[in-house]
């Protein structure tokens, strides 16, 4: 039978020790204490309390990292190469019903670069100001980024090369910011399509022409 050592407080009352424990997760400080149960009316309930009482049966929302991974234009295999886990892994993480624990939460905070606070669900307004004009920026850098690399023009290329350089004149960390992601991974010159890997001999077409 396990035992459990206690301290006498100075009110008397006996407070449990506890040794060295793992970090707790968010439902741990963040949820509030469940309020008991009432026994519903027989009266029929009005739409607002439908709606009332279908929300607080919703699972629990502890944080809101997918939605600020999304406004900062942060890619999932970007999140994932960063944090060494698989893409399940992070998409899991960022559901806003799962209970991260607070290291966890530390690195998403490193990762994203925001304030904690703004991952927290306590904060249902917009992000910080600073923070949403970083992602604004964001976004317009990997347009431009994209416009550059598709550019067919030699006028088109100029414009977004002028972007580009003022955008970085503004805020130099966009230097390293990438286009928007493509379809697909795209090949360099030196590679070639899996087809030419996998040619048909000649002698396919003139054996099914008898």
């Amino acid at each position: 039978m396990s035992t459990v050592n206690y301290n006498n407080s100075s009110n008397g009352s006996a407070i449990p020790e506890t040794n060295g424990t793992a970090l707790p997760k968010l439902s741990e400080i963040t949820t509030p204490p469940k309020k008991p149960t009432e026994s519903a009316p027989t009266a029929k309930k009005s739409k607002s309390a439908q709606a009332e009482e279908a929300s607080s049966s919703a699972p629990p929302r502890y944080h809101r990292i997918g939605e600020v991974r999304i406004q900062q234009g942060t890619s999932l295999r970007s999140v994932s190469r960063k944090m060494n886990l698989s893409v399940q892994e992070i998409r899991e993480q960022e559901d806003a019903t799962f209970d991260l624990r607070i290291s966890e939460l530390l690195k998403w905070q490193e990762v994203l670069d925001v304030p904690l606070a703004d991952l927290l669900i306590d904060s249902e307004g917009p992000l910080s100001e600073p923070v949403c004009e970083r992602a604004n920026m964001l976004r317009i850098m990997k347009t431009a980024k994209a416009i550059r690399e598709g550019a067919h023009t030699r006028s088109i290329l100029r414009l977004a090369d002028m972007l580009i350089d003022q955008l970085v004149e503004i805020m130099p960390e966009l230097a390293s910011v990438s286009a928007w992601h493509t379809v697909g991974q795209r090949r360099t010159q030196e590679e070639v399509g899996r087809i030419v890997e996998r040619s048909i001999p000649d002698s396919f077409f003139t054996d099914s022409s008898h």
